[in-house]
């Protein structure tokens, strides 16, 4: 079946403390966004990229398209003010029945595996969202109070979420909420369950300087192997 990863990357990096937002921040000489599109294509040679960036970037985003030999497989859309509208945009460019894949562009050691593992997954099912178990102690705040929250029943949410074109464009469809965190989120919203599958502890989220930092260290040791 065809496939689509949508890779968002519009953060500004605020948190980082860089005037360039993280997506374009090197690692081992290349973007940070770069190891994420370099993953999806060695997982399917038939893979087509929407590459999500707020406009004003586009031209970083024309250099980075620029060092693949499938260049032409990537295409830009413009990110919007919210998560929801980014995805949004990027879903627009998906014309056909596919598998569609929602990545945050700063989970630049997604694997090859987790990428695969999705997609058969969404093909069974209708959707793959990697989850992985916490492994902090939980406890939860409401109304002023906290109670202890047995972790085990507690999962931290990954990306790339995977779905069926035909489940995740209607639910794109409606008009947004505050509790569209994520595209599971939106999905349930519009009525269709959400499967989970086995996420990875080393897909980080590159949000702090020591996430960079641990990032480039586990980039040479794949790298040594």
């Amino acid at each position: 079946m065809k496939k689509y990863a949508v890779i968002v990357a519009g953060g500004s990096g605020t948190r980082m403390g860089y005037s360039v937002p993280k997506q374009f921040l090197l690692l081992k000489d290349k973007p940070v966004l770069w190891y994420a599109i370099d993953a999806f294509f060695r997982a399917y040679d038939d893979m087509e990229i929407i590459l999500v960036l707020p406009e004003a970037h586009f031209v970083k985003g024309r250099g980075i398209i620029a060092q693949f030999n499938y260049s032409d497989r990537i295409v830009l859309a413009a990110g919007g003010n919210t998560r929801y509208q980014s995805v949004k945009n990027g879903l627009q460019l998906v014309k056909e029945e596919s598998v569609v894949f929602v990545h945050d562009g700063v989970r630049c050691l997604i694997s090859v595996p987790l990428i695969q593992r999705c997609y058969n997954q969404a093909i069974l099912k209708g959707s793959a969202v990697p989850a992985v178990a916490a492994t902090d102690s939980i406890r939860i705040f409401s109304d002023g109070k906290h109670f202890v929250e047995d972790r085990q029943q507690v999962r931290i949410i990954q990306t790339p979420q995977t779905f069926l074109s035909s489940i995740i464009l209607p639910a794109f469809e409606q008009e947004y909420s505050e509790a569209f965190t994520d595209e599971a989120t939106v999905v349930e919203a519009n009525g269709t369950e959400v499967f989970l599958t086995e996420g990875e502890y080393d897909n980080i989220k590159i949000t702090r300087p020591v996430d960079l930092m641990i990032a480039e260290r586990m980039i040479e040791e794949r790298s040594a192997l």
